[in-house]
């Protein structure tokens, strides 16, 4: 279990976030989610293949963490977590110093985590921002 003052630094500090399963469906969590990280000044980078090129939250979405243009602090995963170590080696692949790497509540991969942090990235699993967010942040958990 990752430790409270590790995701307070990682919420701190991230300011670009790809969130890979973005759904263009407000009522899905990965939408939520999305759109209050945005609220909190975040740049925010949907990515769904299905929805690629689409302006969503007034943001392009992209097909895939490979074509997205610019540098972000953290890929934040709304995929299942058979789909993580694919994911991982993209975004890795994509952005050798990524600060780090979100899976989303029930999704875990302690061996795609591993991988990853051994590479220097800071992986958090099986949380939710938007969660930790008001539980960290807000109330000074």
């Amino acid at each position: 279990m990752e430790r409270d003052d590790l995701i307070r630094r990682v919420l701190q500090r991230t300011k670009t976030v790809a969130v890979v399963g973005f759904s263009a469906n407000p009522a899905r969590p990965s939408h939520a989610v999305a759109a209050f990280l945005q609220s909190l000044g975040w740049r925010l980078i949907p990515v769904n293949p299905g929805l690629a090129g689409q302006v969503l939250l007034g943001e392009t979405v992209w097909g895939q963490l490979s074509e997205v243009p610019e540098q972000v602090d953290m890929v934040d995963v709304f995929r299942r977590s058979e789909a993580v170590a694919e994911i991982a080696r993209e975004a890795l692949a994509r952005w050798p110093d990524l600060a780090t790497l979100w899976l989303q509540l029930g999704v875990r991969d302690d061996a795609t985590a591993e991988w990853a942090r051994e590479r220097g990235v800071t992986v958090i699993q099986d949380r939710c921002p938007r969660i930790e967010h008001a539980r960290l942040m807000l109330q000074g958990g």
